[in-house]
């Protein structure tokens, strides 16, 4: 492809993670297996959260949204991975392309912003425990969680359609599993500057509003318990909010390596193992987490089994 527009190209070749058919293989039952965990893990928080009546409280309400934006985020760019290891065109359309970035980049934002409810969530739980009630009610829960959403769509729809007016030159190669955004800056021959800084105008801000909310509400939290002088009381509020910290961890540090670096330091093969991290690995984890540490969560699971076992 020589000059024209973006909206010239009327497909993009996706290069992924090798060419070598044999380990193509190897690679799609792996993350076939990661994929299906994926999707078994995240709709089972989804359901237990809704069918068990002790877990109707906003800290599953947050974490019910959590494993849905899991879901839905991994399975925008999975199966089209899955597909490209079985197939010897790896191609996407130009449409499909930028809605997988779109979509892609709608819910990533979305999950930063509801990690940043969540630590909130945990500090009022922790910090304020006879205002949790009313401080996060329905009718608070409810708008914080759109919110999210909202600036997820807004985070996307500015930074999306920044790059479709820029115009495709160089190639229409994509050396990357899905359409991400750095990848997708190596195929402009227009000036780029104005997109990237945007893109770490957009992400800088999401990232610091996001952390500093997180880092706020855990430096509280960490006063309130240091000042408890019951040992269980302790434990029991580190409980609370460690599977939660352990999620904030992975998932920050991933987004923050990922886009704020300079862009004299990328390097999309190394990028390529990072986003397979945080698009594949983390919508996997967070349930597991989740799961494994919240005793709540687990005695859910196991009455929920049970009674499919015994209607069965």
């Amino acid at each position: 492809m020589i000059g024209g527009n973006c909206t010239d190209v009327e497909e993009f070749i996706l290069l992924g993670f090798t060419d070598h058919v044999t380990l193509q293989h190897v690679l799609f039952a792996i993350f076939l297996l990661i994929y299906i965990i994926t999707l078994v893990g995240n709709i089972g928080i989804i359901v237990v959260v809704k069918n068990d009546s002790h877990l109707q409280t906003p800290m599953y309400f947050l974490l019910s949204n959590l494993s849905f934006l899991d879901l839905c985020y991994s399975s925008v760019v999975t199966p089209k991975m899955l597909m490209n290891f079985l197939v010897q065109k790896k191609v996407i359309s130009y449409t499909g392309c930028f809605l997988q970035q779109y979509f892609y980049c709608c819910f990533a934002t979305t999950e930063c912003y509801l990690v940043a409810v969540m630590a909130y969530d945990r500090y009022v739980a922790i910090c304020n425990p006879l205002k949790y009630t009313t401080t996060m009610s329905k009718t608070v829960c409810i708008p914080l969680v759109m919110s999210c959403y909202i600036a997820g769509l807004l985070n996307s729809s500015v930074q999306v359609g920044f790059r479709l007016r820029l115009t495709c030159c160089h190639s229409n190669i994509i050396n990357h599993f899905f359409c991400d955004g750095p990848p997708l800056t190596h195929l402009y021959c227009s000036d780029i500057q104005l997109v990237q800084i945007l893109l770490f105008a957009f992400v800088g801000f999401n990232e610091v509003a996001t952390t500093s909310l997180v880092v706020i509400s855990y430096c509280c939290i960490i006063v309130t318990v240091l000042q408890m002088r019951s040992l269980e009381s302790i434990y029991k509020a580190f409980s609370t909010c460690s599977s939660h910290l352990i999620v904030v961890c992975t998932f920050y540090g991933t987004v923050l390596f990922m886009y704020l670096r300079p862009s004299s330091s990328y390097s999309l093969e190394h990028d390529k193992i990072v986003s397979v991290f945080y698009v594949v690995i983390i919508p996997m984890l967070n349930p597991i987490i989740y799961s494994f540490r919240n005793k709540e969560v687990r005695n859910a699971m196991k009455k929920t089994f049970q009674r499919i076992i015994t209607s069965r």
